[in-house]
């Protein structure tokens, strides 16, 4: 992250600590993915809880994640900057919305999610171009990640064998 963007946020207020992802934002390169990463061991976490309980999650991650990235873009001074990644973490969660949790999905999940959020094909990317604030940062992130969870459904019913490698 440049040092001009840095100066403005600190990992000890609680918001910029999770709009950039539990520091992996902070990472000089590829901050999305390793932001998607970071949702990970949340994800393993949230494994074996209902599925209740993974929409109330997911709708919580979705709900403060619009806050937390319009603040910390308002404090940063930049709109959606690349180390605020709490939108992809609330993404990763969307993408596996009624997914079981296994080492398969979680990897099949994480590419299919990157690669919609990094191309950002219709609508993705009008929504991308013509939202702001915290609403702009999170929405892009969700719909990959229902975009993504739809590819896990399909492959699930029609491949499920892609979803069994290990």
């Amino acid at each position: 992250m440049q040092a001009e963007f840095r100066a403005r946020v600190s990992m000890k207020n609680p918001v910029h600590f999770l709009a950039l992802g539990f520091g992996s934002g902070l990472i000089p390169f590829m901050p999305g993915t390793f932001g998607s990463l970071a949702a990970l061991p949340l994800l393993i976490a949230c494994s074996q809880v209902s599925i209740v309980s993974f929409i109330a999650l997911t709708l919580i991650f979705s709900v403060v994640g619009i806050y937390l990235c319009g603040k910390t873009a308002d404090d940063m001074q930049v709109h959606d900057h690349g180390s605020i990644v709490w939108d992809e973490i609330a993404g990763m969660f969307v993408t596996f919305l009624f997914v079981p949790i296994t080492a398969s999905s979680l990897l099949v999940g994480f590419i299919l999610f990157r690669l919609f959020d990094i191309l950002k094909p219709w609508p993705i990317g009008i929504i991308d171009k013509r939202l702001h604030g915290g609403t702009g940062i999170m929405l892009d992130d969700l719909l990959a990640g229902a975009m993504a969870c739809g590819c896990l459904h399909l492959l699930m019913a029609f491949w499920p064998a892609a979803l069994a490698l290990f």
